[in-house]
């Protein structure tokens, strides 16, 4: 599959992004688009995985930067509800070939990987909460811990209640209002 947009999609992205970053000051006070933009330019293939997230309704949007990487841009999922294209998925491709009738298209990290972003880790969803609202009716699955997955689990977390709560489920486990938020450093 190539990773590359057409002049079309680049420009609709480019747009789109826009949009939703100048609606949305509150999660990137102090940041400048013409930065972001210029970043998003020297990098075609962040451009793409930012088309995979909003193809696959997760509406991308910069929610901070990374002074780790050098002033990296953070791009996650700012969908209201876990993205409607990465949802009835379960945990991981391990997760996904133990089962043995009813297997869902695809695991959590193998999309992930496929669209070249991250899945959110427990502190990456509690941050994301603190700019809004997120994953009230839905939950989305977060980087579970190696000791946990070891031995068959795999978490998740949701909001209810103005409450953050994080749950466990065996990582073959699929649900049509579970998914998964992604993350990106631009």
């Amino acid at each position: 599959m190539a990773k590359s947009l057409t002049k079309e999609q680049h420009t609709e992205l480019v747009q789109t992004l826009r949009d939703r970053f100048e609606k949305n000051m509150n999660r990137h006070e102090g940041i400048e688009w013409e930065q972001i933009v210029a970043k998003l330019e020297e990098n075609p293939d962040k451009l793409w995985s930012l088309h995979q997230m909003e193809a696959t309704e997760g509406e991308p949007d910069v929610v901070g930067v990374d002074a780790n990487t050098g002033g990296a841009y953070i791009f996650m999922d700012c969908s209201v509800e876990s993205p409607k294209g990465r949802r009835s998925v379960c945990y991981d491709h391990e997760a996904l070939e133990s089962r043995k009738q009813n297997k869902p298209q695809n695991s959590a990290i193998g999309m992930a990987a496929d669209m070249g972003i991250a899945i959110l880790t427990e502190e990456q969803y509690r941050e994301l909460q603190q700019l809004g609202n997120f994953d009230m009716k839905t939950s989305s699955w977060v980087k579970t811990p190696d000791n946990i997955r070891k031995l068959g689990g795999a978490i998740f977390c949701d909001r209810r209640y103005d409450t953050v709560f994080v749950y466990h489920n065996g990582a073959e486990s699929y649900y049509a209002a579970r998914g998964f938020r992604g993350l990106l450093r631009v």
